[in-house]
């Protein structure tokens, strides 16, 4: 007879979107448990044992000040932190961190076991369960069932993963880890339709056998800055990374595999991510480049395994070694195990709402690479999303989305349902039309409110918050109103070598200038001038450096800011026209067939969603608009 168990919320998957989903909704008071294939594997990092990184590191603060966990786990089992495009302005800085592989699993198992109202089963997925366009629950391989109100499928790459290696095809999810083979047919069968999607990881090397002195030496930054909020100082040792090229002989190597390469021989017909490209790739698509960087990065403090990012292959075993061992630096290399490329099964997005859940099955979301996306940061996004959703669909009728003037993760979310992916999507800056509102320092000035609202803000987080929130506040508005005479201020101006004052200035003004900072005027004798103002920023003890950083960012891009608040502004009066279900688009001969056929498809919730879907003009939203008015 089979046992029945019965939760609120039921998460499919332990990876960095489960464990967000899970964490958040059993946070938030739902009775949840996390489903997967193997407790010792979970948040496992399927590749580079990295997070952050250019885009995707504002979205690892996001979701820490949204109350989620990967901020506090990378920040606890960092081996090397970053802060990337410092010579840019701030809205590019993105945080990256190198973590030590072993700790981080283990760090987000004990989060996950010591999380109030959530259980972990260990076992496979093998039936979902639905009733009158429901989901009502779920059965598994091993005969227990389980029924609850929201389901989330946070799969991964284990539906029907097919791994590559030359010739040779495995099964199997991750190296050495079998692929979940029922339950995508049971998802297709709700009529949700799925395609295949391909990526690939590269060599892992043996540290014993690579010369370092033949690499150049890429050390870590040491300063205030780390992925949560609310973190102490990194407690791991900061190790080192190494940066090298291939050559001329090594691409020879790799030519002569490239008849064996599943990408290049029709073995894999499914699509691959064009932004993190395989080594062979590379040398198809930049035939006249003689090398090509790559970087060789820990994985642990205890380990003597490394990763060699920029590697990534699928090509035959012998010809990856031998093409490495072209390279002086490893000329004696030994490795753990090959690059291999997986396939997996996927769900195009478009047939989600905004919320993550299905349009076709009510109380059935989906998160992370199984809509199509790549990255632990962007799976991370999403699972908080569906597991806040989850879970207040099992209580009330509300829902949460984040726009894309908001954060980084709804410009994510907004892509994905409006445009759907072609290839595995991958969060850039440049995806973000709001990129100085959407700052790496300000994420929790931007979304710690929405988790103070639905209780996944701590009661230091919040203190913290509202401290730092106030003395950032406090120093602007001093900053405002301290007034400055040529004489108590030029001498400090001309050490700067900043243009002297003529007459009487704000010391807002002199902030604002580039060459000088906030810090300058913290100690300088002004003559009594600036005291004030020194005073308020002397009595900030909780977070000093980060409400400094915060309060020179917001000032010297003042009028930059405000100039794209108007822009989002205007934008949000379409973000307010409710058009879900409120045309049949079919029979608008008004619209082109291109755009019926594509509003048909999506079912955009707003006119300003209407507005992104690829094929749709400038003049089917003003038809749009005039229908409305009738």
């Amino acid at each position: 007879m089979e046992q029945i168990f019965h939760y609120d919320v039921i998460v499919v998957g332990a990876g960095h979107a489960g464990c967000e989903a899970a964490t958040a909704a059993a946070r938030m008071g739902a009775q949840t448990v996390l489903i997967t294939m193997d407790m010792n594997k979970i948040a496992q990092m399927s590749c580079n044992p990295a997070v952050g990184g250019i885009a995707k590191g504002q979205i690892v603060r996001e979701i820490d000040a949204l109350g989620g966990q990967m901020g506090e786990v990378t920040d606890a089992t960092a081996i090397q932190f970053r802060m990337l495009n410092r010579s840019k302005g701030p809205a590019m800085w993105s945080p990256r961190a190198q973590c030590d592989r072993a700790r981080f699993i283990t760090e987000w198992r004990r989060r996950v076991e010591n999380t109030e109202h959530l259980d972990i089963w260990q076992d496979e997925v093998s039936e979902l369960l639905a009733k009158n366009g429901e989901i009502i629950g779920l059965r598994t391989i091993w005969g227990a069932e389980f029924r609850a109100k929201s389901i989330v499928i946070t799969a991964g790459t284990f539906l029907n993963g097919l791994m590559h290696i030359g010739r040779k095809m495995v099964p199997g999810g991750r190296c050495a880890e079998p692929a979940s083979t029922l339950l995508s047919a049971s998802i297709q069968s709700l009529g949700i339709e799925h395609q295949r999607m391909k990526t690939g990881t590269p060599v892992r090397i043996d540290a014993r056998s690579v010369h370092f002195d033949e690499m150049e030496v890429q050390p870590g930054e040491n300063d205030f800055h780390r992925f949560s909020f609310i973190s102490p100082a990194r407690p791991l040792p900061q190790l080192n990374c190494w940066t090298c090229n291939t050559n001329a002989e090594v691409h020879e190597v790799l030519r002569r595999g490239l008849a064996d390469s599943p990408l290049y021989n029709g073995q894999i017909q499914s699509i691959g991510p064009r932004y993190c490209p395989s080594i062979e790739t590379k040398l198809v698509t930049f035939e006249g480049r003689d090398s090509h960087p790559l970087f060789l990065e820990p994985e642990g403090i205890d380990t003597n395994e490394l990763y060699l990012n920029g590697f990534s292959s699928s090509l035959p075993m012998d010809i990856q070694i031998e093409a490495l061992k072209k390279m002086p630096c490893f000329r004696d290399i030994k490795i753990y195990r090959p690059g291999y490329a997986i396939e997996y099964d996927f769900f195009q997005p478009t047939q989600l709402h905004p919320t993550m859940e299905s349009k076709k099955v009510r109380g059935l979301f989906f998160a992370g690479q199984v809509n199509g996306t790549t990255g632990y940061e962007e799976a991370a996004g999403q699972g908080i999303i569906a597991g806040i959703n989850a879970a207040l669909h099992c209580t009330s009728s509300d829902t949460f989305t984040l726009g894309r003037d908001e954060a980084y993760i709804g410009v994510l979310i907004d892509d994905l349902v409006s445009k759907g992916v072609d290839e595995p999507y991958r969060m850039f800056t440049s995806r973000a039309e709001y990129r100085i509102l959407l700052r790496q320092d300000n994420a929790d000035m931007r979304l710690t409110p929405y988790a103070e609202k639905f209780g996944l803000a701590t009661s230091e987080r919040s203190a913290r918050f509202h401290q730092k929130k106030s003395g950032i506040e406090q120093l602007i508005e001093a900053a405002r109103h301290c007034n400055l005479k040529p004489g108590s201020i030029n001498a400090l101006l001309e050490q700067k070598q900043s243009q002297p004052l003529m007459r009487g200035a704000k010391l807002f003004e002199l902030i604002a200038r580039p060459e000088l900072s906030l810090a300058d005027f913290i100690n300088f004798n002004a003559d009594g001038a600036l005291d004030s103002f020194q005073s308020i920023a002397q009595a900030i003890d909780t977070d000093r450096e980060e409400v400094l950083e915060a309060a020179e960012v917001l000032i010297k891009y003042d009028g930059y800011i405000a100039r794209e608040r108007a822009l989002a502004d205007k934008m949000q009066r379409l973000e307010n026209i409710k058009i879900h279900n409120r045309f049949d688009y079919a029979s608008l001969q008004q619209l082109s067939t291109e755009a019926r056929q594509k509003l048909e498809h999506i079912n955009p919730e707003t006119l300003a969603q209407a507005s992104r879907i690829p094929g749709i003009s400038p003049s089917d939203i003003s038809v749009l608009l005039v229908l409305l008015g009738r």
